[in-house]
């Protein structure tokens, strides 16, 4: 086997970053090569550091690493699309937030996954043109839980398989999908989903972003698709999500 590069290009999102040392910072990177990764930035704290605009969270950037014994080394860094739209109120700020939290939570160092990252610099790039951001969201979601394998069964009851009927349901998180009101009586958990909130979900999973931009909910539907969205993921990823705590608090009327 030939010898992994000693120095790797490629673009990545900036997730998150925490200071080290008297002038560096440990940046959490989710690269298009490499996956998640950690990396030095040295000397990005002082004043004449030339990096510095180049590496704030939820910045697309290009990067040459080197590979360090325990962190990758930044050498090279050059801001791609700041999302700057993104940076001007709380709200917005808070929504490229939960995008970069979601991703940070549901991936692990060293695993290449393409598609999640075009998935979500397509998000970024949404959110800063000013799309609907409840329905960028939302979709989002949707395409997260596909290319993570954690696609909700939709469609038919996922305890009995009987094809779902135009009514109210319930939806299970341990199971992963919609339980028709024939066996929610036996079932713990289970969390009520009214037909038209289901039909909007259906139709962002098998939708494309152009199709799914049609959708026109009741802002009530739009609620409920949330509430039942941060749900689902909380109980996948075991723990409560903080950007969503945010974006209530600071949210316009």
């Amino acid at each position: 086997m030939s010898p992994l590069p000693r120095t790797v290009r490629t673009e990545a999102v900036v997730l998150a970053h925490s200071q080290y040392g008297e002038a560096d910072r440990i940046l959490r990177l989710f690269t298009l090569r490499l996956g998640k990764v950690q990396a030095i930035a040295k000397g990005i704290r002082k004043v004449t550091s030339r990096k510095a605009g180049h590496l704030e969270p939820f910045t697309r950037v290009a990067l040459l690493l080197a590979r360090g014994r325990t962190f990758f080394i930044v050498t090279q860094a050059e801001a791609l699309d700041a999302y700057l739209p993104l940076r001007g109120d709380l709200e917005s700020l808070g929504r490229a937030a939960y995008v970069i939290e979601l991703v940070d939570r549901f991936t692990y160092e060293a695993g290449e996954n393409t598609a999640l990252y075009r998935l979500t610099v397509r998000t970024l790039e949404r959110l800063a043109a000013g799309h609907r951001p409840a329905l960028v969201l939302r979709y989002f979601e949707m395409r997260l839980l596909d290319v993570l394998g954690f696609r909700p069964q939709l469609f038919e009851c996922v305890l009995c398989g009987a094809e779902i009927r135009p009514e109210d349901q319930f939806f299970s998180a341990l199971h992963g999908g919609v339980v028709c009101p024939r066996g929610h009586a036996t079932t713990q958990g289970l969390r009520p989903v009214s037909q038209d909130a289901l039909r909007y979900l259906r139709h962002f999973q098998r939708s494309g972003y152009p199709q799914a931009r049609r959708a026109a909910p009741a802002p009530e539907i739009w609620r409920e698709m949330e509430t039942l969205m941060e749900h689902y993921l909380t109980f996948l990823l075991e723990r409560s999500l903080n950007a969503p705590a945010f974006l209530r608090r600071v949210r316009k009327p």
